[in-house]
């Protein structure tokens, strides 16, 4: 990926698969996964987000996709805010979400520094469960 992309524009290619979001990735980036979501917790570096987050949700859902619906850019603090929906099914219980999210992205010479998610975990874990 080009280093004169713009953060909004890198921020944007992450969404449209994982060998985007792979490479704007360093051993440094700090990823915050949401309290309460099943996969929650800090996670540092491209092998334990990738491990922790990325080969979990390519194995136990079928189609989960997050779709971004409004971005939101602080160019003087290389910050990028992404809201969207999470979708797709749990394979274990063959259930569906649809679950509102917010991403922050920072951003430091077109590398993702740190990242945290915000999202209604009570819906995730709902259909990660037979209750």
């Amino acid at each position: 990926m080009p280093s004169q992309l713009a953060n909004i524009d890198i921020i944007r290619h992450t969404y449209e698969g994982p060998q985007y979001l792979l490479a704007a990735l360093t051993e440094s980036t700090e990823w915050t996964e949401a309290a309460g979501y099943p996969y929650g917790g800090t996670y540092h570096g491209v092998a334990s987000i990738k491990e922790n987050v990325f080969d979990r949700l390519g194995t136990e859902w079928d189609g989960f996709t997050p779709t971004v619906h409004v971005y939101h850019e602080f160019k003087d603090k290389d910050i990028i805010i992404a809201e969207g929906t999470y979708t797709g099914v749990y394979k274990a219980t063959g259930r569906s979400i649809h679950a509102d999210f917010v991403h922050v992205w920072e951003l430091d010479s077109g590398k993702i520094v740190k990242f945290k998610q915000y999202v209604d975990s009570h819906i995730v874990v709902q259909a990660m469960t037979n209750e």
